[in-house]
């Protein structure tokens, strides 16, 4: 199976939105013409949020993570992610929920017409109630 998307989503102490970020992602991937992965990736979390994340890679063949022994930061497990994606295209979004993953068709409608990288940036961000990636 040739995957075309990856979506890669760093966390750090983000069990609260776990749940609903496989929701939004799935129901995106669902949505999407291509094979789609999930990379989830652990900097060093203190909460529940790996054992989420190995019971969601139990549940979903598509979703596979990777745990970092510490936290490294935020571009030390995006570039871990990176690392490990395996499709055509790659979408990197936090997992606090702040970046819309309801957007991911717009931007590879926009990669399909031969942007190579597509970046959206928001107009104001919300204020976040949890640990942040």
């Amino acid at each position: 199976m040739s995957l075309q998307y990856s979506l890669v989503v760093p966390l750090y102490n983000e069990e609260a939105n776990i749940p609903e970020l496989y929701r939004r992602l799935r129901g995106v991937m669902e949505s999407l013409e291509g094979n789609t992965e999930i990379i989830l990736i652990d900097d060093g979390s203190r909460d529940r949020s790996l054992m989420l994340l190995r019971d969601l890679h139990e549940q979903d063949a598509r979703v596979s993570y990777l745990s970092l022994a510490r936290n490294f930061g935020h571009q030390v497990a995006v570039t871990a992610g990176l690392n490990f994606a395996r499709g055509e295209a790659i979408v990197v979004l936090d997992a606090d929920l702040q970046d819309p993953p309801e957007l991911i068709p717009e931007m590879i409608a926009m990669w399909r017409q031969g942007y190579q990288v597509v970046y959206a940036q928001r107009s104001q961000r919300q204020k976040s109630g949890g640990g942040s990636a």
